[in-house]
């Protein structure tokens, strides 16, 4: 179960985004930066207790019309070994010390504990409050079974990053948050799962969509 602290992290969360946002292939900000704002997402829980593990909906102001970013992130008590390439930054926490900020979709642990969360295992926990799931997250499978334990990210697409596993199964993470139709935001047509929550918008209303969708592959 993951404890939520609370306590300060320096440099702050949309701090360190501001800075990391423009790199990212799928950022549909202009030259000045974005401007932040906390939008919602929720958390998974690390089995061991020592990593943790959120998803992360943000919000950008700076252009004309505001753009909401899917950010999983993990924050490690120590580096993940050859995953430099998927730092972000390290920062002081105020009650564990200095922690190691990564991109999720890069951290075998967050991916893990999505294929967990797919599978039933797990639960969506609440953002900001401990030992709490989160009523507002959904998750729904076409099937049943273990998935691939093999998932590894082999590029961004459009506003997605796909990660992809044994026999072409996909996880493709959201990473432009779209709200959903009118109506139940349910699994498309081409796919076998999906993992649905809310997000704030700048006028304090909340729309649904989807983060995460699950493709399978042929079986062998």
């Amino acid at each position: 179960m993951s404890v939520i602290h609370r306590t300060t992290l320096t440099p702050g969360k949309l701090e360190l985004l501001t800075a990391w946002l423009p790199s990212r292939p799928w950022y549909r900000g202009g030259a000045g930066g974005p401007e932040l704002a906390k939008a919602g997402g929720f958390r998974l829980d690390d089995p061991e207790g020592e990593v943790g593990i959120e998803f992360m909906a943000v919000t950008d102001t700076a252009g004309p019309h505001p753009v909401t970013y899917l950010v999983p992130l993990t924050y490690r008590g120590a580096p993940l070994d050859g995953a430099e390439h998927a730092l972000l930054t390290t920062a002081e926490h105020g009650v564990l010390g200095r922690r190691w900020i990564y991109d999720g979709c890069q951290d075998p642990l967050l991916v893990a504990e999505l294929t967990a969360l797919f599978e039933g295992r797990t639960r969506a926990q609440h953002q900001s409050v401990s030992d709490t799931p989160d009523p507002d997250v959904h998750v729904t499978r076409t099937g049943d079974g273990p998935l691939p334990d093999d998932f590894t990210v082999t590029g961004d697409e459009g506003e997605e990053t796909v990660l992809t596993a044994s026999h072409g199964t996909q996880l493709r993470v959201r990473r432009v948050l779209r709200p959903a139709p009118a109506g139940p935001a349910g699994q498309g047509p081409d796919e076998a799962g999906r993992v649905a929550g809310i997000w704030r918008t700048p006028d304090g209303g909340t729309v649904r969509g989807g983060f995460v969708v699950l493709r399978e592959g042929p079986r062998a």
